[in-house]
């Protein structure tokens, strides 16, 4: 059935003295000791200082950001379990720079192999997750480069799952951020890694268990309030990177730093974006995903009206000491054809910062309506009348 689609308002007006959203925010011209570096708040994506934000670099053990993701959404998918045993192949055993030197055929489980990535960056235990998840490196490659335009990562290419320097393997601190982002805002779990210091796993050989220590490459964690992860890395080509998250009053940021001279200037300058971030940026929270936001009629339905809610919730970031009035209307159609189904979108929900769009949401319905049988075209048209 054909209808017309109109604009159902809303003027839900918030007052803030804080920081809000503005679309139209620039990045912030901060010189960065680093031959690339950005600066993102993560819940919105927004971007508050770019370095050459899209040249491409070599990223070192960043890399395995995107290795991670991967794992945990083979978790996720229930394709691989945290408790699953890995044998460790003489490839992944044989793995250079850092590592937690595995030995070919010792077996690892998925959890301790991702921790010691995540801590101890290393080399020897994401090639085995690699092999794990796919069959072999090459083919978990594949994936991550998939994974990699999914994202819009269009200045990425990788060749190994661990980092360690080849030829067109590189990708750009704006890449970075997104998978980065990917990663903490799908499986913010992973941050509860990340901001260990120190662990350690058992290795498991022929002759028998030995403990092994991890120290996080991360030194953030210890020097920087709010500091929960990421990822480090260096390599003779990349220098030295990293891709920070640090977490203070209700905001998480990202700094990626690609490039750096050295490892102490590397921290020294994810510091400074950090704190030029917090100084100067706020967020405010919109609602909260699954919020009802009224109703749509149902044609032909088991019920004439349904309820519909928000998707996802939208954030906003604002300069500090704004007053922001945040407005926000709905976007439905008249009615809907039955039958329709929980979650199925019928609109959008628009969010205004001062007049500028800020961001935008689904709303989907929030339970089945069948279409309407004999008794319930009967029962309402007994209500009707009566």
């Amino acid at each position: 059935m054909r209808y017309k689609t109109f604009v159902i308002l809303l003027m839900t007006t918030i007052l803030l003295s804080c920081k809000a959203v503005f679309a139209n925010i620039p990045a912030a011209e901060i010189t960065v000791d680093a031959r690339s570096a950005i600066l993102m708040e993560a819940s919105t994506g927004k971007i508050l200082v770019d370095q050459n934000k899209q040249e491409r670099l070599s990223i070192a053990s960043i890399t395995k950001v995107m290795t991670l993701l991967l794992v945990y959404e083979a978790i996720d998918e229930g394709r691989i379990k945290w408790d699953d045993i890995v044998t460790v192949s003489d490839y992944a055993a044989g793995m250079g720079g850092s590592q937690i030197f595995l030995e070919p055929t010792e077996r690892q489980t998925v959890r301790d192999l991702t921790k010691s990535v995540i801590i101890a960056s290393a080399n020897d235990s994401a090639v085995a997750l690699a092999e794990y998840v796919s069959g072999s490196e090459e083919a978990f490659v594949q994936l991550m480069n998939k994974r990699a335009l999914s994202l819009g990562m269009t200045e990425t290419s990788f060749q190994n799952s661990c980092g360690l320097d080849a030829d067109g393997h590189y990708s750009s601190a704006e890449d970075v951020a997104i998978m980065s982002r990917e990663l903490i805002n799908n499986f913010p779990e992973v941050l509860e890694v990340s901001s260990i210091w120190m662990d350690s796993i058992v290795h498991k050989t022929a002759r028998g268990e030995e403990v092994f220590g991890l120290n996080n490459t991360n030194r953030l964690i210890k020097s920087y309030q709010g500091a929960v992860g990421l990822k480090t890395g260096s390599t003779g080509n990349a220098l030295f990177c990293i891709s920070a998250v640090a977490e203070r009053d209700g905001m998480m940021l990202i700094a990626v730093i690609l490039g750096g001279p050295t490892s102490e200037i590397r921290f020294h300058e994810a510091a400074r974006l950090f704190d030029y971030g917090f100084s100067n940026y706020s967020v405010i929270e919109g609602e909260s995903s699954g919020t009802p936001k009224g109703i749509i009629n149902v044609n032909k339905g088991a019920q004439e009206q349904v309820g519909v809610s928000i998707k996802t919730q939208i954030n906003c970031v604002i300069p500090k000491g704004k007053s922001v009035e945040l407005e926000s209307k709905l976007e439905l159609p008249e009615k809907v054809d039955a039958p329709v189904f929980m979650g199925q979108k019928v609109g959008e929900i628009v969010y205004f910062a001062n007049g500028s769009e800020v961001g935008r949401s689904d709303l989907i319905i929030m339970e089945d309506v069948p279409k309407a049988g004999l008794t319930d075209n009967l029962r309402m048209l007994f209500s009707r009348w009566f």
